[in-house]
């Protein structure tokens, strides 16, 4: 069933008025593919706009904290901990990781995908200069814990 569509198929925001408030956590992940020397930039902190993991590191979490403003039928949430991990990975990837947590009445999916979202837009964003060809790929849940649902762990890639 789907939650965000009511009896008569429109859509709405799920009420969770009356769900238990319990522990909730959320892991996601994204990769950035780019030419070995753009990688090589960033990691030895030569790029002219600056450090490029740091700047894509606070834009994931305050993307995780807006995520309500960008997915129109998401609960605003007060998030406890954000966690926003970047990486060299091989000679031409980043990776990215996005933990989000709360004590709530829903889950926090969302924002850890859009946190990982995001942190990749911000890496292709600072190098789309040296850089065009770069792809964004991979965006997806890797882990979810709490709630109704229960526990949820995705396989690898």
């Amino acid at each position: 069933m789907l939650t965000h569509l009511d009896s008569q198929g429109r859509a709405h925001m799920v009420d969770v008025t009356d769900k238990t408030v319990t522990f909730r956590e959320a892991v996601a992940e994204a990769r950035v593919r780019m030419l070995p020397q753009t990688l090589q930039m960033i990691v030895d902190g030569a790029h002219p706009k600056g450090d490029v993991f740091a700047v894509a590191r606070i834009a994931g979490i305050q993307a995780a904290k807006k995520t309500s403003d960008l997915i129109p039928l998401c609960h605003p949430l007060m998030l406890t901990g954000v966690k926003v991990e970047l990486a060299a990975e091989g000679e031409n990837t980043v990776h990215i990781i996005a933990r989000c947590k709360l004590s709530g009445q829903t889950g926090v999916e969302m924002e850890a995908l859009t946190a990982a979202s995001v942190a990749a837009l911000t890496i292709y964003d600072m190098c789309k200069a040296v850089d065009r060809g770069m792809t964004i790929e991979h965006i997806r849940l890797l882990e979810k814990l709490g709630g109704k649902s229960g526990h949820f762990k995705a396989d690898q890639a």
